[in-house]
């Protein structure tokens, strides 16, 4: 969470972009019996969570 404060808000867009993407992909590889590593989905969406969390928090402070 520390270094998501030092990074700009176009630095978190689009690692929130590659998060989604890697979701994305994780669940079609569930779907295709590819992924070992099921719990990989959780961190995935937790991740997510704490960029849009902090991405919230900017805008609201901003105005």
């Amino acid at each position: 969470m520390k270094d998501l404060k030092d990074k700009t808000e176009k630095d978190l867009e689009k690692m929130l972009r590659e998060k989604r993407e890697a979701l994305r992909a994780f669940r079609f590889g569930v779907a295709g019996s590819k992924v070992r590593n099921v719990k990989e989905g959780r961190a995935l969406r937790k991740d997510i969570a704490r960029l849009l969390t902090e991405l919230s928090g900017r805008k609201t402070k901003v105005k």
